[in-house]
């Protein structure tokens, strides 16, 4: 999207969590700059943000999880990770850093949920996170750099990963369905989450850097939840449930009143239409993981051990 906008784009990723090819569609252009590195590495004079007007900080771990077993790791990537890329920016004056905060700091939040709601960071990933998101809007207050954050809710879209078997859902499901197998439902499916498709979040990050924000923090999603059942309805396929997971919200839902009215953006792309796009490039998951009920109940044994 900022490639079709004219801006020249740098791109700084260790490749942990993400594939090279991701990029691969616009290899040739001249306008994007890739290299390959650790935010940890960053220091203050690291010329990677030299001459750069906006920074986009979605550098992370992400999954429940994985934080609960090894914490330690989130918080050295989320929140240190966080401080050596606010540094680097601070030294190069940039007009704009923009931090992809995550819904999880709310907990098991009131719904809709406003930018309001009691702060609940219930497992080391929400906590990482948030932290991250505080030392942000502790360097806008204290060195004066511009700073808005943008609260995800449940972003999706055509190369969601797969690499776990509480990752996001969407690559998770269609690992299973080009293999054939079930889509593994937790409980009965009625749980609902606000999902957001991928253009619609750039939309939002592209205009909280442009614009001039009133408010430091937002909240991010479509507005609108729907059923991990209508959800399996529109991917097709045979589904099997598993137990519920204690300590997971029966809905997400974001207010998304600040972020509409502030910037002036809205979700434009519907979840039909996002689901379509995604199963149409079902083929980058051809190679995932595929996660079976076994499997599935294996590798979140700890979630239960943590919290039961």
């Amino acid at each position: 999207m900022l490639l079709d906008l004219g801006y020249r784009v740098r791109v700084l990723d260790d490749l942990s969590n993400g594939k090279l090819e991701n990029l691969s569609h616009n290899e040739n252009n001249e306008h994007l700059v890739f290299e390959q590195g650790n935010i940890l590495d960053l220091t203050e004079s690291s010329r990677i943000m030299e001459g750069v007007d906006y920074v986009f900080h979605f550098a992370g771990l992400g999954d429940i999880v994985p934080s609960i077993v090894h914490p330690e790791q989130y918080f050295t990537v989320n929140a240190l990770g966080t401080l050596k890329v606010l540094q680097c920016a601070k030294s190069f004056h940039v007009k704009k850093f923009v931090y992809a905060a995550s819904s999880s700091c709310y907990g098991l939040a009131e719904v809709p949920t406003t930018e309001s709601n009691p702060i609940d960071t219930r497992y080391p990933y929400a906590l990482s996170k948030f932290q991250g998101e505080q030392m942000a809007l502790h360097w806008k207050k204290v060195y004066g750099l511009p700073v808005a954050t943008i609260r995800i809710f449940n972003a999706y879209g055509p190369r969601s990963k797969t690499s776990g078997a509480y990752g996001a859902v969407f690559g998770v499901f269609l690992a299973q369905k080009l293999a054939g197998k079930p889509f593994t439902i937790v409980g009965d499916g009625s749980q609902s989450r606000d999902f957001l498709y991928a253009t619609d979040v750039a939309r939002a990050f592209v205009a909280a850097a442009e614009k001039e924000t009133s408010y430091e923090y937002y909240n991010l999603g479509s507005g609108a939840p729907k059923t991990i059942k209508y959800l399996v309805e529109l991917l097709g396929g045979d589904s099997v449930n598993i137990p519920d997971r204690p300590g997971e919200p029966k809905c997400t839902w974001a207010d998304i009143g600040r972020i509409s009215t502030d910037l002036g953006w809205t979700p434009e792309v519907s979840f039909e239409l996002g689901v379509r796009n995604v199963l149409d490039n079902i083929d980058y998951w051809k190679d995932a993981p595929v996660w079976t009920v076994n499997s599935i109940n294996e590798a979140t044994s700890e979630w239960f051990k943590y919290l039961t």
